[in-house]
């Protein structure tokens, strides 16, 4: 079995991702209805549907950073969704600081190892 090509960003894909992460976040959002801890404005809900977003687009056009950036996001949701229920304690700035390291190291990851043809 060969091995996937991996892609830079382009247009199409970050509209695909926008697309798909608004729909996630819609859906998540309605769920905010019966459980608020997702309610519309929250970091969690947010990541959450950027994650998703990520997803999306890494299955439909195999962009680099969001085979990174996917797990990543769901780990930041994940983590304040933890935070918001009581169950753990930290300080935000902390998620945030990791968020932005893990993603500004997935674009360059994508700099690095995808070629300038873009797919």
């Amino acid at each position: 079995m060969p091995a996937q090509k991996v892609c830079r960003t382009s247009r199409t894909a970050v509209m695909y991702w926008a697309i798909a992460s608004v729909l996630a976040w819609i859906g998540l959002s309605a769920i905010a209805l019966i459980w608020y801890p997702l309610h519309a404005t929250s970091a969690v809900t947010i990541l959450f549907a950027m994650s998703a977003g990520c997803v999306a687009n890494w299955v439909r056009n195999r962009t680099c950073h969001c085979y990174f950036d996917g797990p990543v996001l769901f780990a930041g949701a994940l983590a304040f969704l933890l935070r918001q229920v009581g169950v753990v304690r930290f300080p935000s700035f902390l998620v945030w600081l990791l968020l932005t390291l893990g993603i500004a190291i997935s674009f360059y990851l994508e700099w690095r190892l995808t070629s300038a043809d873009r797919c």
